[in-house]
């Protein structure tokens, strides 16, 4: 019996390992910090051999927290004395994308002084075989220490890896750093109203463009609004303004929506902060 029950565990630890995701939402909060933390939680990296000798410091794929906040961390792609030969950082596992998702996330150059660099998001068929790197979309060249926000619709495609590339813009330059953060691959869509909504015709909801608010049209007078986080917490509540309501204090990710109207319906769905 006992050798039944470890084989079962074993076996569902299998499982369990190589599930495939259908979405990602992760800022790296969770994650452990220093420099020999990849992989971790799913996700790894591929490094260079080193180009410049002697001895400079190895290429590295880092987890810190910031100056101002332990518990905010974010991933650093740091080149070390590697001049030329990009580096890359490998999500987990996704279901095989059909062309209705987005990726978005924030990317940022490392440092005042450091010279620019380059990010090219991309598709992989393997975590550890770059030779099967596609890219998607236009690369962005990094040039403030500022994040920005990336998104990219992500195409059909048999790759079941995101990758995120980073390579010097400014060839012959050593110790350059992209930092990435708040990562969130789901729904096109902004935002999808409820069925029966959807058949009434009562109401519709949509971000703007700015991704600073919530709109929303219909016959029905909403009452009020409350926004929960992927992890279930109320980020955000009141009473729309002029059919209004402000997310702009909302970070980049995936949140879950709650709305009632002034006859006493319930609407509930999700939307993506870009």
């Amino acid at each position: 019996m006992k050798l039944k029950l470890l084989f079962a565990g074993l076996v569902f630890s299998a499982v369990t390992a190589n599930a495939q995701l259908a979405t990602i939402n992760q800022n790296f909060n969770n994650f452990t910090t220093g420099n020999t933390t990849f992989p971790q939680n799913s996700w790894s990296a591929v490094l260079p051999p080193m180009n410049t000798p002697p001895s400079p410091p190895s290429p590295m794929m880092i987890v810190y927290a910031e100056a101002n906040d332990a518990t905010n961390r974010y991933v650093s792609s740091y080149s070390g004395g590697n001049k030329d030969t990009p580096q890359y950082l490998v999500s987990p596992q996704i279901v095989a994308p059909t062309g209705n998702k987005t990726l978005s996330f924030k990317a940022r150059r490392n440092g005042q002084n450091a010279a620019p660099i380059v990010v090219q998001v991309g598709l992989a068929l393997s975590p550890t075989d770059m030779t099967t790197f596609v890219a998607v979309g236009a690369p962005v060249t990094l040039t403030d220490n500022t994040y920005q926000t990336i998104t990219r619709s992500i195409p059909s495609s048999s790759s079941s890896y995101i990758v995120f590339k980073t390579v010097n813009a400014v060839t012959g330059v050593p110790h350059t750093a992209a930092d990435f953060d708040d990562v969130v691959y789901d729904l096109t869509a902004s935002l999808s109203v409820s069925d029966n909504s959807k058949k009434n015709n009562d109401i519709q909801f949509a971000v703007n463009a700015d991704n600073t608010a919530l709109f929303f049209v219909g016959k029905t007078e909403i009452k009020k609004v409350d926004v929960y986080s992927a992890a279930g917490q109320n980020v955000a509540s009141g009473k729309p303004n002029n059919n209004s309501f402000d997310i702009n204090t909302l970070q980049t990710g995936v949140y879950y929506i709650s709305a009632q109207t002034k006859d006493g319906k319930a609407i509930q769905s999700k939307f993506i902060k870009k």
